[in-house]
């Protein structure tokens, strides 16, 4: 997303970024200065490897910022060493998402300060790869507190617990709201609210159905149990009666019929009034 020419924020960064990069001609560098990036900022809702591993390929260019929940944080330091790799190659500038009001994503003076954001709790837990002791130390934790150029003084507030987060955004010039929310296990006040007062939703459509994975793998885990409201089980009655303009379902699984343009499920998406995500697609708030 943009407010001002240049100057991109991406939700994300999934393992096939640079593909993305180049197959999108806003994302790619201008012809000069030799090296520079029209990438403002990269908002992480949670800790995912197809959610993070994107950075990673970001290494060449300047100094990244990036926002993340101080959970989200520990766990790509602990188990990836995220921050100490990029330390050593292009620096890191982290950003404690605004959590209860609005706040811009830019300094004052840019056109990109009309750009405000904030983040809701989802919930959730820390995925699957942080769950072991034995692959993920604390050994990161002294670098993360003692680093000069993104000190944390004090105690932690409550909010850097948060495993998983959607973010809204509001373009101050239109008053126009967004809601990106790809992995959405259940509902709660902050988010119904934020689905009520957004003219454009990205929801999470990993999933058509709860037992899904369970079609193609024995004994596989329910959606809500990986973190999912699936759409036939959950999503779609409530995203059907929202009074957004644009209701779009995005982080679509493999597995989800609803990637078939002439299946049912498409159908009953679609005769609701939403779309299934697809790349390339754009819109103006």
């Amino acid at each position: 997303m943009s407010a001002e020419a240049g100057s991109w924020f991406l939700v994300n960064a999934s393992p096939d970024l640079p593909a993305q990069i180049e197959a999108c001609p806003e994302l790619q560098p201008r012809p000069h200065p030799r090296r520079n990036t029209p990438l403002a900022g990269v908002l992480l809702t949670n800790a995912d490897l197809d959610h993070v591993l994107g950075l990673f390929c970001l290494r060449e260019g300047g100094r990244l910022n990036l926002w993340a929940s101080r959970a989200v944080r520990d766990t790509l330091d602990d188990c990836l060493g995220l921050t100490a790799v990029l330390e050593a190659l292009c620096g890191t500038a982290w950003h404690e998402p605004p959590m209860a009001e609005f706040a811009p994503l830019a300094p004052a003076g840019s056109k990109s300060a009309d750009l405000l954001c904030r983040a809701i709790d989802l919930g959730g837990a820390p995925p699957p790869f942080a769950k072991s002791e034995r692959r993920c130390g604390r050994q990161s934790v002294a670098y993360q507190f003692t680093d000069r150029r993104t000190p944390h003084p004090g105690p932690l507030p409550q909010e850097r617990e948060w495993q998983s987060v959607a973010y809204q955004f509001m373009d101050r010039q239109t008053g126009g709201r967004l809601l990106v929310a790809p992995d959405v296990g259940g509902l709660n006040e902050a988010l119904l609210e934020a689905l009520s007062s957004s003219d454009a939703v990205l929801f999470d459509g990993t999933f058509w159905s709860g037992d899904e994975l369970q079609g193609v793998k024995p004994n596989a885990p329910e959606a809500t149990e990986m973190g999912h409201l699936a759409i036939r089980d959950g999503s779609l009655g409530l995203l059907g009666k929202l009074a957004a303009r644009r209701k779009i379902y995005i982080h679509i699984n493999n597995t989800n019929p609803v990637l078939a343009p002439d299946s049912p499920e498409r159908a009953a998406v679609e005769s609701a009034g939403l779309v299934v995500g697809s790349d390339g697609l754009e819109f103006e708030l």
